[in-house]
């Protein structure tokens, strides 16, 4: 064998056991979970590239070797199907697994719940201070009269239809898109039977929504919520102004919490004191079982309703009996 053959042989057996190596400390790579030395939470931005993304993972200490984990990417065909958004690494898990992770876009789902009874002001302000969204972006959308024709709804805001629920959210998610889905289980909730009992008391939706967020924010328990839904179909029959506080307050620009003599008699279009009939529209978001409510009221004749104190109320059909529960239970208190 000439001195260039031994050469070029020499060469091969080195590029052989090189490769070899390389193979089995890829073989080990891919076998071997790695756990982060505390939970981490990696932010993967829009368009990141596969070379950026595993670098990001290796400071992290998610995976052992960027370029490794490179090498896994290419091979799947993975390096254009990586999906934005925030992951959170916390168990030990093999290269693979995480690759799998960010191509089926598993990211952090995080809980944004509505309580009954909050309007748009108090939804915008919890959405921002749980770090949820932007509560100017947020209010913009809801009071915006174009975007709620857009989505099918006769009402200048969407004041009343954003439904009170748990949402599930993935980081990041636009108020629009969350704003959609809360209009999208408020019609999963108004249901035909509920439209038409409130059809034949002579109340469209829009109608129905804005007596459901009175009686939402009236009521103290839903068992009451029938009767108190009562007393204002009566007084809406006998053309009887409604008197209900909270609407008196939704029209207060930057209440303070004490309802004055004067206010009661500011006219506004939300003072059911100076007016007769519904406001002109809803002023918090009822729950199904205010909206239930408003649609079926209980069969009494009811007129008049007082604060016991503990949360519940005295319903009176004479304003003589109204009176008297009134002083045993408001003025001695």
């Amino acid at each position: 064998m000439t001195l260039r053959s031994r050469l070029i042989l020499t060469v091969l057996l080195i590029l052989l056991a090189l490769g070899a190596g390389a193979g089995l400390r890829f073989a080990r790579f891919l076998r071997q979970p790695v756990e982060p030395p505390a939970p981490r939470l990696v932010a993967i931005p829009a368009g990141a590239t596969l070379s950026g993304v595993a670098s990001r993972l290796e400071a992290e200490g998610v995976i052992a070797s960027a370029l490794q984990f490179k090498i896994l990417g290419r091979l799947r065909g993975s390096a254009r199907r990586i999906k934005a958004g925030e992951y959170d690494f916390q168990a030990p898990a093999a290269p693979d697994a995480v690759l799998g992770r960010l191509i089926a876009g598993d990211v952090r789902r995080l809980k944004f719940t509505v309580p009954e009874g909050l309007n748009l002001a108090e939804i915008a302000a919890k959405l921002q201070a749980e770090g949820y969204g932007d509560k100017t972006v947020f209010l913009s959308l809801t009071r915006d009269p174009a975007f709620a024709a857009s989505l099918g709804l006769d009402a200048s805001t969407l004041e009343g239809y954003l439904f009170p629920e748990t949402y599930t959210l993935e980081s990041g998610t636009p108020e629009k898109r969350l704003i959609m889905a809360m209009v999208e289980q408020f019609r999963a909730h108004l249901n035909p039977d509920l439209k038409a009992a409130a059809a034949e008391r002579g109340l469209d939706v829009h109608q129905l929504v804005t007596l459901a967020s009175i009686i939402q924010k009236e009521a103290g328990n839903e068992e009451e919520m029938p009767l108190i839904s009562a007393v204002f179909h009566n007084r809406l029959r006998l053309r009887m102004p409604l008197q209900a506080d909270p609407t008196v307050i939704y029209g207060i620009a930057d209440f303070d919490g004490n309802l004055t003599r004067k206010q009661l008699h500011t006219p506004t279009p939300y003072n059911t004191y100076r007016m007769r009939g519904l406001p002109s529209g809803p002023i918090a978001s009822p729950g199904e079982a205010a909206l239930r409510a408003a649609a079926l009221p209980a069969a009494v004749d009811y007129l008049y309703f007082v604060s016991r104190g503990d949360g519940t109320h005295v319903f009176t059909s004479t304003l003589k009996d109204h009176n008297r529960m009134v002083r045993r239970y408001q003025l001695h208190r």
